[in-house]
């Protein structure tokens, strides 16, 4: 009985490991140990029982229990050995696994420390951080030179909103000085100026464009509103002359018409 309770130690022990192939087998040897064991006790019990039948009959049956023990205890060696191999070969896998959950937990220390450096770094720059988080604004197409153009005249000629108008046609001219409409934009600056009562600086402003662009059909209109502005001034003496040299000048211009009705009626 006492290698009976060994044997179901050793069962139990058995039955911590995981079960592997080399497992099964040691389970399957254990089963035949326990059957073998089994028929040990019946053939002990035969013994006891037939002891008055003759000393030589339990003579025979003791050395065939005793040389079943034998060899049950040659197997009992083996399957501890077995055992004793599964034993190390599951510690050496829980140390493999022990080494690769220690390197993971590393790695995670060392991202969580990281991650806790770059908290504190958006932190200390919240103002930049809400600035790049922030989406950036859909900014409105530019405008071409044509449409900032016509805007511009629109204020001027439809909306009398001179102050804005000529601050366009000054955008216009400083950014496009080659533009074909720079000349014109020069002289609706000064139509402007004349509308703001600036009569001086349009006087100015329409010189210039009669002076640097004397061949361009906007220089007559311009001669024109220059006359005009001298006459808003009160000079009625630059008015005439300049009316007389637009007539001069400019003989087919569409302003002499009404150029040499200003002289007419003065």
């Amino acid at each position: 009985m006492r290698h009976l309770i060994v044997l179901l130690s050793f069962l139990l022990l058995a039955g911590c490991v995981p079960p592997s192939q080399n497992q099964l087998r040691v389970d399957m040897d254990l089963e035949q140990m326990k059957r073998r064991l089994a028929q040990l006790e019946v053939r002990n019990v035969e013994a006891v029982q037939s002891e008055a039948i003759g000393g030589e009959s339990l003579e025979r049956q003791v050395a065939e229990l005793l040389a079943g023990l034998d060899n049950l205890r040659v197997e009992f060696q083996s399957v501890n050995g077995r055992l004793d191999d599964l034993g190390q070969d599951n510690r050496a896998l829980g140390d493999e696994l022990q080494m690769i959950k220690d390197d993971v937990g590393l790695q995670l220390n060392s991202l969580s420390n990281r991650l806790a450096e770059m908290d504190e770094k958006v932190s200390a720059l919240p103002v930049q951080v809400q600035a790049q988080q922030q989406p950036a604004q859909t900014s409105e197409p530019a405008l071409t030179a044509e449409q900032l153009y016509q805007n511009a005249l629109d204020l001027i000629r439809n909306q009398n909103q001179f102050v804005e108008g000529r601050q366009m046609l000054e955008t216009f001219v400083e950014k496009y000085p080659q533009h074909d409409l720079y000349v014109n934009a020069q002289y609706w600056t000064g139509e402007a100026l004349y509308g703001e009562k600036k009569y001086e600086l349009a006087i100015l402003q329409f010189q210039d464009v009669i002076s640097k662009h004397s061949t361009h059909p906007k220089a007559a209109a311009a001669m024109f509103k220059q006359a005009l502005a001298f006459n808003a001034l009160g000079d009625g003496q630059n008015a005439r002359t300049t009316m007389q040299k637009l007539i001069e000048e400019y003989p087919d211009a569409a302003q002499v018409e009404a150029a040499k009705k200003y002289l007419g009626n003065e």
